[in-house]
């Protein structure tokens, strides 16, 4: 069930809103000049690591070596920075382009393994440096892209660009690296640069306050129940851990129910409370709206007035178009567009899973219609009755470490030739955390491969995948992926059993992780998943529908106790009710998406007095039953547009999914279905590309055509409202 979990694709270059990609790449050998000037702050960044694949030494690394070593990055880099603009020869690529790309090792390596680790397990300490760092890293990319004599040599190339003699990744690197500069600011005049760094600088503050407010909340908006009996409906074993979550907090005889990310909790499908499904549910929404220390709606508001106002600096009507100029998508009009397609169906959908669902609560003897915080629970007593499935009937054949290795692994062998070796000897940065070797169809080392499965009270919700090392045949680096999820821990001695939810967001995760393991670029601006925000979600979503192919499925899907196969009727149930809810499922996300785009096409000047009556009269625009089906993520709380770089940008996971589910379509009709050939040619003309060529072209050269949303429409049921 795509959409059903956050997913991040969070490359280093990414998690650091501002600076420029290039800033991420890993050197195999810092030059002396740079390493001399570090090393007396630098402490364990200083210099390359040891390890295999240089991944990061954990075992070195203490909170207070991140603040000391980030500052020593930025200023090498600023000094090998000034040292390309002034250059006295006439710029080259090689001079210019390729020495920026070699640039800022340091920084590199500190701020790689720091904001994977304030990501996921973070403390008082890390978020102080965040909170320090972030301004600093603001102005250092501004130092960079407002250089005047920096741009004029990278102008001087761009103009000179057909004379050149470029491969085609070195002029998509020219091409690409113009336009971040000219978006960044590089033609204003001195006045306005000044200008738009004081707002560069106001962004980053308010987006790390945000973000650590959040986290926080998150946290302290847990539900707080005082007796067993409220929370008729869970298994034991989620109340056993609910009561150890309550004795953990210090509140021993209680029982927590602590957030997940979203604005739908999953507890509510199995709560039988209704009283107590209210509680959740308003826990999760307002858990940023109290009016405390936590409280993030004026922040928000100033984010959103902020963006605008930059935008206007910049040249554009609203922040949506500025940064949609790199985009597979180009303009605002053009995702509302495609949205457009699914907003009617969707809503006469709605209208009808409504009904179903008030029906069911006339039928249990309720005197009610149904709202947000009965919608999973009478949802779940449809499908049984529809389709006979019972989500507790099916987790017993999910076991997380069966699903990773015999499921996810399984299918990256069968499709791509990769086979995987857990290894002890790697350190990490908790002890839940696992490493692989990775090793590419021939046998080769291609990368190292950590998983972090389980949530903690100080990680990030969600899930994502990140780059402790960036693939560069430039720097002669393999990539060192991680994915991140927040699976629900097993208390002592009980079987680490997930959702069918879990299962597809390892798969997502995996599909990033993919897109970063098959990384074949000269340069780590374009490596990897350093791909425009429309365009990441793709590999992803398509690693997916793997999940649910029978030769894969029965090779993971095993009972935790007899060992025995998912029996093929219980899966062809999960299959049949795989369009069931839709009017949810992809009604919260649509919402989310349009909520975003409306915050992003504000103008300049213009103010948001009060967040929640800007939202709600957002909402109320949608034509959606948003009264009943909540967007994924209410504003207050919405983390990735305003921390994690997909501002005007959420619409990608329905647009990604598009081309995700038209791509395996063709595999599966036209492309040679599972086999190594079908999975060899995926990743040669997708998987490995990075940002190496327009993406629509890309995507051509892989199906012949451009994406259809017609498998999109079919795989949601939207198709004449089947």
């Amino acid at each position: 069930m795509p959409f059903r979990h956050m997913v991040l694709a969070a490359t280093s270059a990414l998690s650091i809103a501002s600076i420029p990609a290039m800033t991420y790449a890993a050197e195999k050998t810092p030059t002396k000049a740079t390493a001399a000037k570090a090393k007396p702050s630098a402490g364990p960044f200083a210099n390359t690591s040891t390890l295999p694949f240089q991944a990061p030494d954990f075992t070195k690394i203490k909170d207070a070596d991140y603040l000391p070593a980030i500052e020593a990055g930025i200023a090498a880099q600023q000094a090998e920075i000034t040292a390309i603009a002034n250059n006295p020869d006439a710029p080259t690529f090689d001079n210019t382009l390729a020495a920026m790309e070699r640039s800022g090792q340091v920084l590199t390596r500190a701020s790689a393994a720091f904001f994977a680790v304030v990501g996921a397990n973070t403390n008082d300490a890390l978020d102080a440096v965040e909170t320090a760092v972030s301004p600093k890293l603001a102005a250092h990319a501004d130092e960079i892209y407002l250089n005047a004599k920096l741009f004029a040599r990278v102008k001087a190339l761009y103009d000179a660009r057909a004379t050149l003699s470029l491969t085609g990744e070195q002029a998509r690197l020219l091409e690409t690296t113009y336009e971040r500069f000219v978006n960044a600011g590089a033609q204003l005049n001195d006045a306005d640069k000044v200008k738009l760094k004081g707002l560069n600088e106001q962004l980053s503050t308010l987006g790390t306050e945000f973000s650590q407010k959040l986290t926080q909340a998150t946290k302290d908006g847990a539900l707080v129940v005082n007796t067993r009996e409220e929370l008729a409906g869970l298994s034991d074993a989620e109340i056993d851990a609910a009561a150890k979550e309550a004795k953990d907090r210090g509140q021993t005889g209680k029982y927590v129910l602590a957030l997940v990310n979203t604005t739908q909790q999953p507890l509510l499908a199995s709560l039988t409370n209704r009283e107590t499904r209210r509680k959740l549910y308003e826990a999760s929404v307002t858990r940023t709206s109290h009016g405390d220390a936590n409280d993030t709606r004026k922040i928000i508001a100033r984010l959103a007035e902020l963006r605008a106002d930059k935008a206007a600096l910049l040249g554009y009507p609203d922040f949506a178009t500025s940064v949609m100029y790199d985009r597979m998508v180009k303009t605002p009009a053009e995702a509302l567009d495609f949205m457009a397609k699914l907003v009617t169906p969707l809503a006469s959908k709605q209208v009808v899973e409504a009904g179903e669902l008030d029906t069911a609560i006339t039928q249990g003897g309720g005197d009610f219609t149904v709202r947000p915080w009965d919608w999973d629970f009478y949802a779940e007593k449809v499908r049984k009755a529809k389709y006979d499935l019972d989500q507790n009937e099916v987790k017993p054949y999910f076991q997380v470490d069966r699903v990773l290795q015999d499921g996810v692994f399984h299918a990256a062998n069968l499709m791509y030739g990769l086979t995987f070796e857990k290894r002890n000897d790697i350190p990490v940065y908790h002890p839940d955390v696992t490493v692989y070797t990775v090793r590419d169809r021939d046998g080769s080392d291609l990368a190292l491969f950590y998983f972090d499965p389980y949530a903690r009270p100080n990680k990030q919700g969600g899930a994502w995948m990140g780059n402790f090392v960036e693939q560069s045949r430039l720097m002669g680096t393999k990539p060192v992926i991680y994915n991140v999820l927040n699976i629900p821990k097993a208390g002592a001695g009980e079987p680490q059993l997930v959702s069918w939810d879990d299962v597809i967001t390892m798969f997502h995760e995996f599909g990033h992780g993919l897109h970063g393991l098959f990384a074949d670029q000269d340069y780590p601006s374009l490596s990897g998943t350093n791909t425009a925000r429309d365009f990441v979600e793709f590999p992803s979503q398509f690693n997916e529908n793997f999940a649910t192919q029978p030769s894969i499925l029965a090779n993971y899907a095993k009972h935790y106790q007899t060992g025995a196969t998912i029996p093929a009727a219980l899966m062809d149930k999960i299959t049949k009710s795989r369009n069931f809810n839709q009017g949810y499922a992809l009604g919260e996300v649509v919402a989310a998406a349009l909520l975003d785009m409306r915050w992003h096409a504000l103008k300049a000047g213009q103010k948001v007095p009060d967040a929640d009556a800007f939202e709600k009269q957002a909402l109320d625009s949608l034509a959606l039953r948003t009264d009943l089906v909540p967007p994924r993520y209410y504003s207050a709380f919405f983390r990735h547009i305003w921390d994690h770089g997909y501002a005007a940008g959420y619409y990608s996971y329905l647009w990604t999914e598009m081309i995700a589910h038209d791509a395996f379509s063709y595999l599966m009709d036209h492309g040679g279905g599972l086999t190594r050939a079908a999975g060899d040619n995926f990743r040669a003309k997708i998987l490995s590309r990075g940002n190496s060529m327009d993406y629509a072209e890309m995507y051509r050269a892989y199906a012949g055509r451009d994406p259809q949303i017609e498998a999109m429409v079919e795989a949601r049921g939207l198709d004449d409202g089947k």
